[in-house]
């Protein structure tokens, strides 16, 4: 269950309280006047990442991942005709728009 702070509406004393989360702050008994009625007060929180996951871990595994077969498809010998060099344009799909070579048809 989470911990809570509180201000007591009466004697304005700060203090805790670990309640559920359906827990009304109004029906909160304050443990110094014993006054029902408190305030709910924002504070600062502290978190702990447990295990090897950082904030973008994934994608740049993903990117090396990608570079590591773009690096090994160059290196394979071509499938039928020469090899051409990708180009950016290629990549973007604004490639040449004249007719391809191959089969011939």
């Amino acid at each position: 269950m989470p911990v809570y702070e509180y201000r007591c509406d009466q004697c304005t004393h700060q203090f805790e309280a670990t309640q559920s989360i359906h827990a009304r702050p109004e029906d909160t008994a304050c443990p110094q006047c014993k006054g029902i009625g408190a305030t709910r007060v924002l504070s600062a929180f502290a978190s702990k990442v447990k295990g090897s996951h950082k904030p973008g871990f994934e994608e740049m595994k993903a990117y090396n991942m990608l570079h590591e077969r773009m690096d090994r498809f160059s290196k394979l010998p071509p499938a039928m005709g020469k090899r051409v060099d990708v180009t950016s344009d290629m990549m973007t799909g604004q490639g040449p728009s004249g007719p391809s070579e191959g089969n011939g048809s």
